[in-house]
């Protein structure tokens, strides 16, 4: 499972008064705790402030790359921010996100070739957002086809099937749910990838709600996660599914993760 940790964004409050204080021991000390807890990659994202993105988008790079080699999701919809952080990037970055609108695939496909990024490649067209997971593979398809004809291999792609909150959908997880083993079985060497707290927005113990999630949607093939790695409990039941689900040789990772004290106790 590709971890990509989330709690660099502006979206949370905190997280955006330290941007704009420019406060360095934070936003290093975010980046590093969330390397410690298991992220494979670091979400960098500065969308709240939409006159000042790219030089915040920037400056969150460089500050967070002073204090670690673990590559970076750099999270805009806007290609031209996304061109300027990725001139000055070190190792291969993940460009969330692209989509099958037109003029969004047209823009960023370029910046995946000359940068060689991974990619989320979200389940969106200029119509609609889909709810059905037939629409969701539908609109997968589309944009899969797209980027390998263009020369982007299968597993550079993480496809996001988006997931819509319970409180608006009460159907919206079994149509991930769906959507992930449909995608993986036609595309087997494309990646499934989510946002998980968007299933619980606007619900109590949302925490609650995204562990078991994510467990579900692990068994239907989901290989990738958008998460807070600090939540102990998430990563305790991502390791453990990992192992239930076979894919944990000799129960390797499992058991050092007992060790480290990272399950449940």
């Amino acid at each position: 499972m590709l971890i990509v940790g989330e709690r660099i964004n502006s979206s949370r409050n905190v997280m955006a008064q330290a941007m704009e204080a420019r406060d360095v021991a934070f936003i290093q000390k975010e980046a590093v705790m969330q390397v410690e807890a298991g992220a494979n990659y670091i979400d960098v994202n500065a969308g709240a402030f939409i006159n000042q993105e790219s030089e915040l988008l920037q400056w969150l790079v460089k500050t967070v790359q002073q204090v670690t080699i673990q590559p970076l999701c750099i999270d805009t919809p806007d290609s031209d921010v996304a061109a300027a952080v990725l001139r000055s990037l070190q190792g291969r970055a993940m460009i969330n996100s692209i989509t099958a609108e037109r003029e969004r695939f047209a823009v960023f496909l370029p910046l995946l070739k000359a940068y060689d990024c991974n990619v989320v490649a979200l389940c969106v067209d200029s119509s609609r957002v889909p709810t059905t997971a037939k629409e969701k593979l539908e609109i997968a398809s589309k944009i899969i086809q797209s980027l390998t004809q263009q020369g982007i291999a299968p597993d550079r792609i993480y496809v996001d099937p988006v997931v819509q909150p319970l409180s608006v959908d009460p159907t919206s997880a079994i149509a991930v749910f769906d959507a992930i083993e449909m995608i993986t079985t036609q595309f087997p060497d494309v990646h499934c990838i989510c946002g998980v707290s968007n299933i619980s927005f606007g619900l109590p113990s949302r925490k609650q709600l995204n562990q078991i999630f994510i467990v579900l949607a692990m068994e239907r093939g989901l290989d990738a996660a958008i998460i807070d790695p600090c939540d102990k409990q998430l990563m305790a039941n991502i390791i453990t599914a990992n192992t239930l689900l076979g894919k944990d040789e000799y129960c390797l990772n499992y058991i050092k993760a007992y060790r480290e004290e990272k399950l449940a106790k």
